[in-house]
């Protein structure tokens, strides 16, 4: 009987990728300078960009070759990836440790002069806010933390087989990124910075509806979540080239105070088609409330600022001494409510989507005076109120989606309780928030009415209250969980004391069942 021949199904673009990429990881595992995921994937991250680049401007070489044109690059030789990365038997161990980290080193030339990451820190754009900008920016925040240059050179050789120059490759490896990041996130938590799921922000980006012209803002942007979907819609409404440079030069803008998120914000927006990313480094509160004017204002603000953390003194101090206070969340929304866009000259105001934690809604003080202006001046229209364990595993804080629009004081406010699916408790790390559970959210919408999960109360409802806008669904059973502190306090009091009862007059009736 003859043997039938065993042939291999070949590996797809995106099984190639992954694998490149799992064994760069795998390397760097064996490097004692890296202590696990949160510092190998910003490596990896420096070295996907640099090879990026290099891919890149590969190309606009060619083209302005081909038109006649002087091409002018922006990292120049003996800098570029081709020059000392790409040869797999180019420079490594401790000569290779030294070029990319000692302040002056032997270059791959045979020259003296600036070690890489010196030469990139230093770069300056021509007129500014060009790509050698964003080069410098980004390297000014980051360190190479291997210390094996025959592991690092390895890892070299396994990007090296990563051809950015096809459109497959560079979609491909955006999804894979996607996924790194989500890893990376699994460490997140740290002063109050919990990275929002993708589900939750397509359904922002999608009912917020930016349009082609729009100033779109996220001044806490972390890895770049919401200006990455917010481009990838903006981009289906390009129908000719000057859309794709108002796309590519004016629409999109960020920022990020921490080193790591910056730089994973600029990979990821690099690797979604975004060619020139603005994204600021420093701290979006650094800025007085009063000094913010028309030309500062956008369109469109999309964002899941820190909640939970405090901000130092001397940032307090850019804010009205009514409303200053420590929680950073709070001191986010009178930014962005600052940020937004005045309706001048027959063009709408400017609107916006944030998430909150559950405590602005019922917050007192500081935070109700906060939303008076929230309401007086602004068009609070929706809150969307999310299921418990959205954002696990960073937190287990109930959180709300806040919509609202610079025209004018609010009226109504419609409220939409998203239920978790039946059978489920919360979300896990492993099980998150699905996109198709905004289906009914997305559809309710467009065509608002109440049922069993949405509702409507006026503002001047909210207002007689104290500005507490955690109100309960009246169509559905109370939840402990988004109760009020007091109320909460009060309710576990109450649960407490009948127990306490139920104890006694059980202790009583045993008392009674044994006596003689």
């Amino acid at each position: 009987m003859a043997r039938k021949s065993k042939t291999e199904t070949p590996k797809t673009t995106a099984q190639q990728l992954g694998s490149l990429i799992k064994s760069a990881r795998d390397i760097m595992r064996k490097d004692k300078g890296l202590n696990g995921d949160l510092d190998r994937l910003p490596m990896l991250t420096w070295i996907l960009f640099l090879k990026f680049l290099d891919d890149m401007e590969k190309m606009r070489e060619t083209e302005a070759t081909l038109e006649g044109k002087k091409f002018k690059p922006a990292i120049e030789p003996p800098y570029r990836w081709r020059d000392w990365a790409a040869k797999e038997d180019g420079i490594t161990g401790d000569e290779l440790i030294a070029f990319i980290n000692n302040e002056e080193t032997s270059r791959p030339d045979g020259t003296i002069g600036p070690g890489l990451f010196t030469y990139l820190r230093d770069l300056h754009g021509a007129n500014g806010g060009d790509r050698r900008d964003v080069i410098a920016t980004v390297f000014k925040g980051t360190i190479n933390r291997m210390v094996n240059g025959y592991l690092l050179r390895d890892v070299m050789n396994k990007v090296n087989n990563i051809h950015f120059t096809a459109s497959e490759e560079i979609h491909t490896l955006s999804h894979l990124y996607e996924t790194m990041l989500k890893e990376m996130r699994d460490t997140a938590g740290d002063s109050g910075e919990f990275y929002t799921p993708r589900s939750v922000i397509r359904f922002m980006v999608e009912v917020t509806d930016p349009r082609l012209g729009d100033v779109v803002l996220d001044p806490a942007c972390g890895t770049g979540g919401f200006l990455v979907e917010t481009f990838e819609h903006l981009r289906k409404q390009c129908k000719r080239t000057e859309n794709v440079r108002k796309l590519q030069k004016e629409s999109i803008f960020g920022a990020d105070a921490k080193p790591l998120p910056y730089l994973l914000c600029q990979m990821n927006l690099l690797l979604h088609g975004l060619e020139y990313p603005q994204i600021d480094p420093g701290n979006s509160l650094r800025f007085p409330l009063r000094e913010i004017g028309d030309k500062d204002r956008v369109d469109v603000i999309l964002t899941n600022p820190p909640f939970g953390g405090e901000e130092e003194r001397g940032i307090l101090s850019n804010f009205p001494e009514d409303k200053q206070t420590a929680e950073t969340a709070l001191l986010f929304l009178q930014l962005i409510m600052r940020k937004l866009r005045r309706p001048i000259g027959g063009k709408k105001g400017g609107r916006c989507g944030i998430v909150v934690p559950n405590g602005t809604l019922f917050g007192d003080g500081v935070c109700a005076r906060i939303k008076k202006e929230l309401l007086e001046e602004f068009n609070l229209h929706t809150i969307v109120r999310l299921p418990n364990g959205v954002f696990a595993p960073y937190t287990g804080i109930p959180t709300n989606l806040l919509f609202f629009e610079r025209d004018g004081a609010a009226r109504e406010i419609w409220y939409y309780e998203i239920p978790l699916p039946e059978g489920r408790k919360q979300y896990t790390k492993t099980q998150p928030m699905q996109f198709e559970e905004f289906k009914p959210v997305i559809e309710w919408w467009k065509d608002r009415r109440e049922n069993e999960h949405a509702w409507k109360v006026s503002a001047g409802k909210i207002i007689e209250n104290g500005y507490n806008l955690d109100v309960k669904n009246p169509n559905g059973k109370q939840d402990l969980e988004h109760l009020p502190p007091e109320q909460l306090v009060e309710s576990i009091l109450r649960k407490e004391l009948r127990i306490a009862e139920i104890m006694n007059e059980i202790k009583q009736i045993l008392a009674e069942g044994i006596k003689p």
